[in-house]
């Protein structure tokens, strides 16, 4: 875990969540979320996003997460919750549904996930961002701006952190926003940002989803 997540933790041991400034995460930095909130339970996922220019068709962003074993694989299909799974863990992870235009403001699209329902094999979230490109050449990060991930706690309906993406993401299709990693009884968040070629599909099959025919990349 990098310095600066401990020296931030030692800084606020005792401070109350509803005093807590609002706490942001670089690309690269991980961040213990269990001692930042050790209320955390269940957790809503919040991903947005701006389009930097609005003539055309609007770009469609799609939210995704991966529910990972110790070898970096899902362990069936199921644990690949996307626009079309909706749910996974027997309903611990739901996705709330696709938007297709991104427009209005606050989340464009969000996740819940019961942290306490998911199974001990399930050590790793990884959550991907993808845009879909009808034909694999136009769309691309390089249309969007203000991409930001953030969590929110449940039961209290605070924003324990957010974590937003420089506006230079690349021109691939698919984004690896950071993961949840388990380590003992706490759950790391490392912010990645980290552009892949490929798209969603690629993604899928890396992490052991036998892609039948293409995604929307």
């Amino acid at each position: 875990m990098s310095d600066n997540d401990d020296d931030f933790v030692d800084e606020h041991p005792s401070v109350m969540m509803e005093d807590r400034a609002m706490v942001r995460v670089k690309k690269g930095e991980e961040i213990n979320v269990t001692r930042l909130d050790p209320l955390l339970r269940e957790i809503t996922i919040g991903v947005g996003w701006d389009l930097k220019k609005f003539e055309g068709e609007p770009v469609d962003l799609d939210a995704s997460v991966f529910l990972l074993d110790r070898t970096g694989k899902t362990r069936e299909d199921e644990d690949f919750v996307f626009y079309n799974n909706l749910t996974g863990c027997a309903g611990a992870v739901r996705h709330m549904g696709d938007s297709r235009t991104g427009a209005g403001d606050g989340d464009d699209e969000n996740i819940v996930i019961d942290l306490m329902a998911l199974p001990f094999e399930v050590v790793k979230i990884a959550f991907v961002l993808s845009i879909y490109d009808l034909d694999l050449s136009s769309n691309n990060f390089t249309m969007v701006k203000n991409v930001y991930f953030r969590i929110v706690n449940n039961e209290t309906k605070l924003e324990t952190f957010r974590f937003e993406l420089d506006d230079d993401m690349g021109r691939g299709t698919a984004l690896y926003i950071g993961y949840l990693e388990r380590v003992g009884s706490d759950w790391i968040y490392k912010a990645l940002g980290d552009s892949v070629p490929g798209g969603l599909s690629k993604i899928a099959t890396e992490h052991g989803i036998i892609v039948a025919q293409n995604i929307r990349a």
